[in-house]
């Protein structure tokens, strides 16, 4: 059986793979040092090609303001030793997860017994309808 590391030297693609995804996680880690803390979760550092890095940013106002930012931004990634003159800021919007389920409500025993009386009295109109399907909730 193969070693994980002996793939990626005899498979050239792999090989080529790993040392992108190597250059990706070193760029994002000298970008986690320059750039503000309160920013820093809303932006990701992208691919570095012919001294442009691009930044992905979660929404405009975060764009926005690390394009305020820039000059010492590139400043700071060239003291960490990337070879950077431009950054090109783009919006990366991320899905959010959906929403989680509400739990059901239920009613207390006391509360259900005043619906139900309600629901007597009311009987046979439509709001009596829907007070008895309320007060069903226990």
């Amino acid at each position: 059986m193969l070693r994980v590391s002996a793939l990626f030297t005899e498979n050239a693609e792999l090989a080529a793979l790993s040392h992108q995804a190597e250059k990706l996680t070193l760029t994002q880690q000298k970008w986690n040092t320059v750039v503000p803390a309160g920013l820093k979760p809303y932006t990701q550092a992208g691919a570095l090609s012919h001294k442009r890095l691009t930044v992905y940013a979660a929404n405009g106002a975060v764009a926005a303001k690390i394009k305020l930012l820039l000059p010492s931004l590139m400043l700071g990634l060239q003291k960490q030793g990337l070879e950077v003159t431009s950054i090109r800021v783009e919006v990366q919007v991320q899905t959010s997860a959906g929403k989680p389920a509400k739990p059901a409500r239920v009613l207390s025993p006391a509360a259900a017994a005043s619906l139900e009386k309600l629901a007597k009295e009311l009987q046979g109109s439509a709001l009596g309808d829907a007070i008895a399907r309320l007060s069903s909730r226990r």
